[in-house]
């Protein structure tokens, strides 16, 4: 059974930085495409940071140059380094993660920029 466990969304001021945790229940290395997600309220759920299978990385447009997605291979995390936090970045974050074409998802956390 893969798990998903995110970790450090907050209230942040905007312009501030947050840096989010996703802990993985088997090694991530087992994973085609691993990333973030994140879902505002009334608003679909939209992709924010990817990895793909190749090692490559995405990103969506709005986050270009804030956001960093990156990974720790040993200690089975990911993570999602966000700076320059602007009000419509407020979302609940979710991680993600394809398992031969198996989507896995965390219970998300949430994110809050406002002043």
């Amino acid at each position: 059974q893969v798990q998903l466990v995110e970790s450090g969304g907050g209230l942040v001021q905007p312009g501030g930085s947050l840096r989010l945790s996703c802990a993985a229940s088997i090694s991530i290395f087992n994973f085609n495409g691993l990333g973030w997600y994140r879902q505002a309220p009334g608003k679909q759920r939209e992709v924010v940071a990817y990895f793909t299978s190749g090692g490559s990385t995405s990103y969506v447009d709005s986050v270009k140059g804030r956001f960093t997605i990156s990974r720790d291979n040993a200690k089975n995390t990911l993570y999602l380094q966000m700076n320059s936090l602007k009000p419509e970045d407020t979302a609940v974050y979710y991680c993600n993660a394809d398992l031969y074409s198996r989507y896995y998802w965390g219970q998300g956390t949430q994110v809050t920029v406002s002043s």
